[in-house]
Formats: C-alpha cells, structure tokens, sequence
C-alpha cells in the first residue's frame, strides 16, 4: 500500500474531487480526517470508508474560519497521533458573467474559500509538522489559474493566488522537510460543474459531454483522475517533488 500509516486531511471531501481523493487514499492505507459543510454527504463518505475496513473521521468545518480549520486538525492528531498531509480541496465558484457584474458577495467566498482557506492550513499545520519533522500540503488549484479564460476573472484569480502561495511556501517551508504542491483540473465532471455551465437549466450529459470535446483527451476530468495524482504527490514516490503546480487537464494547452 503506498500510503500505509500515512494520515490525511482532506477539506471539502463530501463530494466530487475530495470524495473520491478520500476513498482512494483510504484504498492504500491511509487514515482521514475528513471535513466538509454538507454533514450528510461526508458522513456517507466517512462511512464507505470504513465499510471498506478504512480508518476515517469526519465533522462539519468551514475551512473560512480558523477555529473551524484549527478543530480539523486537532481531530487528525487526536485520532491518529500525526498528520501526514493536508490536502486543501474545498472551493467554490460563480455563474460565468461580465466580471464588473460579480456580486460583492460571490467575489469574497471565492477567496474566501479558496485562498483564505490555505491560509488557515498553513497557521494550523505547520506547527504539527514542524514538530514531526516534516509533512506536505496538497493544493487544488485550476488551469484557470494558468490559463484564464473570460467572465470568470475572480475565480482565475483565486486559483493564480493558490498557484502562486503553492510555489512561495514551498520555497519558505523546504527546510523544515515540508512540501507544498498544487493541482491544477481542467473542468471536470463535478456538483461544481453545474455553476460553470450556467445554472442547472443549462446543465445537462449532453452539455457536459460538448464540454469535454473541448479537451484534447476528448472528455472532462474525472474526480479518480485528480485522485490519482494527488496520490502520487502524497505518496513517498513524490519525495523530492515540491513547488510543483501538476496539471490534470487532458492536453488542453489554451
């Protein structure tokens, strides 16, 4: 098992990306601690998992707030006595529009959650590994912060941010044998999809198979491949690999 006596946390883990980061990790060995706001949802992933003979826990966090951050963690170490990795997966995006047009609110969740959370990781985490001598951080960032496309210019910017503080705290935690890569998804068969196609009205096998002719591979990312590959970033193989924003996207290059 690659991952055998390694602990992981996985934020945003009740669906899509981290549900099936969470099932796959658990597949060769790990031990989660799980979070997410739909309790429903991470209660049914935690419980797979453990169907299966995994090791997995779960509460109710919001990754905006660093109690709730703080409280993840906590239940990692108090469970399993170490954390291996932190992947932070949990994100949130808004209808594509005319960016002068985003409501106040959706521009601040979108950094809220996607860039204010990795904040709170690095508060609370680096402690932990810092006291263990090491560990490693798993971002999921976007091609949008690679190569950004119109109408959706905070979002872009969010996932450049997580892209970008990727490179720079890995730079700044290397000494202390902590590692910080990113993942960067093509559009992806996911609950999120439904927001970039323009609402459930427009959503729809159909649209979404058009969606995925536009990627070279011929198909949407799937929640196993982004799985895969923070699988291997998690892993021992990826030993000498940090600062590396991998991306997941099926050859699309514009």
């Amino acid at each position: 098992m690659r991952l055998k006596d390694k602990v992981i946390l996985v934020t945003g883990a009740g669906s899509g990306f981290g549900a099936a980061m969470g099932r796959r990790f658990a597949m060769e060995g790990a031990a989660l601690a799980l979070c997410d706001l739909n309790e429903a949802n991470g209660m049914e992933v935690r419980d797979d998992i453990i169907a299966t003979g995994g090791k997995a826990e779960f509460i109710v966090a919001d990754v905006t707030r660093g109690a709730d951050f703080k409280a993840l963690i906590d239940l990692a170490v108090r469970s399993y006595g170490r954390l291996d990795t932190v992947v932070n997966n949990a994100g949130y995006t808004y209808r594509p529009g005319p960016s002068e047009k985003t409501p106040e609110e959706s521009f601040d969740k979108v950094f809220n959650v996607n860039v204010k959370s990795i904040y709170w990781s690095t508060v609370h985490a680096v402690p932990v590994f810092r006291a263990q001598g090491g560990g490693s951080f798993i971002n999921i960032a976007s091609t949008a912060g690679l190569r950004p496309r119109p109408y959706i210019a905070w979002y872009n910017g969010s996932k450049g941010a997580v892209v970008n503080l990727t490179k720079s705290l890995a730079g700044e935690y290397a000494p202390l044998k902590i590692r910080v890569n990113c993942l960067c998804p093509v559009a992806a068969d996911t609950p999120m999809m439904t927001e970039f196609m323009g609402g459930p009205e427009r959503d729809s096998p159909e649209a979404r198979a058009k969606a995925g002719e536009g990627v070279p591979l011929g198909r949407l990312c799937q929640p196993e491949d982004v799985a895969n590959a923070a699988l291997y970033l998690a892993s021992g193989e990826a030993a000498f690999i940090t600062g590396v924003a991998l991306e997941v996207d099926g050859g699309r290059c514009v």
